[in-house]
């Protein structure tokens, strides 16, 4: 078997990237928008000794599982990856990663993993749309999403994961740059003035933002910008952010604000927060109550305990935590972040949370030892980047030894090789709830306890 050789199989599994997975005369083949129970014709593209990667030719017969999507796009387009697959065989898929991942990667023979935590309406969750703005071939004025593993931009102005009035206000964004002559940014030679349009929303208070990142000081003809976007329902706040820096960081570090104010509220629960163009907030705030309420529920808090919050970010988790907890104490290593939280708690009333910029395997141990025994924790809650915990705060956590561990993650592969090192210095994994977030894509959120084992 070689490449260009044409095959035709049956597709029998999934991999972690939404790929699906067939075998043919003992190779197996990765192809892309195959599903299980799919019987595809397929062009070998790259061969290793004992799989390869093929390009979808025909799909013979169609697996169960296939659905239509209703997104034209769903091919070329990076960011949902497995909209073909009905929503109920994607909840299945991602429990069953989530489960591989913890044999696999974190050597637990039979982990208790539930069944994931599904939306109600899959379509239409997203808070926060970041567009890049570009040009086409024929140097027509675009934004939309960049197609998978490029940076060709696909004009898509309405995703229907977004909210609804995305395409609005992307449209008329467009139509003043054409009218004013105002330039996209180019990525190849550094010139032009609008690199991308960041929109996000309230859930529940119906805000929205608008945020303009330029390779510039100024917007041009923002008072053009802020007529045609300010008399919009909901139209709270529109700031410009700077970023000069060649490379793919989408925001830079100033901004400022054009119209209203620089931020917008909204609610996870009853604890409300003020989110800027650069907070850290849950991209589909309902499923993230979801998420939180079961991190609650495996935290069993009666009033008495201490908590920590070891990656707090603006305080989202500690605060739902303050609410049923004696102390909740948050630390994170981004000093905006936790202004951010302190003012979060401030405008909620939350008395008995206290947040400390730095390295939580620095911060919590000096602060226990100036304290006493007052200071350290019954619950140790994480919920750290996708690369996970570094093994000094694994280290430090087991050292301090909470009675229960809490883990928040968006990667189980970065999730199993932390329980496995949690679990190998005293605690016990006691069952995982994976969260759909991000429905239509091949990502999962999950919430895990582990409880102390006496030594």
């Amino acid at each position: 078997m070689k490449k260009d050789d044409i095959v035709t199989l049956t597709i029998d599994d999934i991999g972690t990237n939404g790929e699906g997975i067939g075998r043919t005369e003992g190779i197996t083949l990765f192809i892309k928008d195959a599903l299980p129970g799919d019987m595809v014709r397929a062009k070998i593209m790259k061969m290793k000794k004992t799989y390869g990667y093929a390009r979808l030719m025909e799909i013979l017969k169609e697996s169960t599982m296939r659905t239509t999507p209703p997104c034209p796009e769903h091919k070329r387009c990076g960011g949902c990856q497995i909209q073909a697959l009905s929503y109920g065989s994607q909840l299945k898929f991602k429990e069953n990663k989530v489960c591989n991942n913890l044999k696999h990667i974190g050597g637990f023979e039979n982990p208790k993993v539930l069944p994931t935590l599904g939306m109600q309406e899959p379509y239409r969750y997203r808070n926060k749309a970041q567009f890049p703005v570009g040009y086409d071939k024929e140097g027509n004025l675009v934004a939309g999403f960049f197609a998978s593993r490029t940076h060709n931009i696909i004009p898509v102005q309405d995703c229907l994961l977004g909210k609804e009035g995305n395409g609005r206000i992307l449209s008329l964004i467009l139509d003043t740059m054409k009218s004013y002559g105002v330039s996209a940014y180019d990525e190849k030679t550094g010139k032009g003035c609008v690199r991308h349009i960041l929109i996000r929303y309230g859930e529940k208070t119906k805000e929205w933002m608008v945020c303009f990142v330029i390779n510039g000081k100024k917007l041009p003809h923002a008072e053009s910008f802020i007529e045609v976007l300010k008399d919009l329902p909901g139209m709270t706040s529109i700031t410009v952010n700077i970023n000069e820096a060649r490379g793919n960081v989408i925001l830079g570090e100033e901004t400022y604000t054009l119209y209203g104010q620089g931020y917008i509220t909204d609610y996870i629960g009853t604890i409300s927060f003020q989110i800027s163009p650069q907070s850290f907030y849950q991209v589909n705030p309902v499923q993230t109550e979801v998420l939180y309420n079961k991190a609650l529920e495996y935290a069993n808090l009666t009033g008495e305990e201490t908590v920590w919050d070891l990656y707090c970010g603006i305080g989202t988790i500690s605060l739902f935590l303050a609410q049923k907890a004696k102390k909740v104490y948050g630390v994170e290593i981004v000093p905006q972040a936790i202004a951010d939280a302190k003012e979060n708690a401030l405008r909620n009333h939350i008395s008995n949370a206290e947040f400390f910029v730095g390295k939580a395997e620095e911060v919590y141990p000096a602060y226990c030892a100036a304290h006493g025994e007052e200071a350290r924790a019954e619950v140790i809650v994480v919920d750290p980047p996708r690369k996970g915990c570094e093994e000094s705060l694994l280290a430090m956590m087991c050292e301090m030894a909470p009675q229960r561990i809490v883990y928040v993650s968006c990667d189980s592969a970065t999730l199993a090789r932390d329980l496995k090192y949690l679990c190998s210095h005293g605690y016990d994994l006691v069952e995982v709830q994976p969260v759909d977030q991000f429905g239509h894509t091949v990502h999962v959120e999950c919430v895990v306890a582990l409880h102390r084992v006496d030594m």
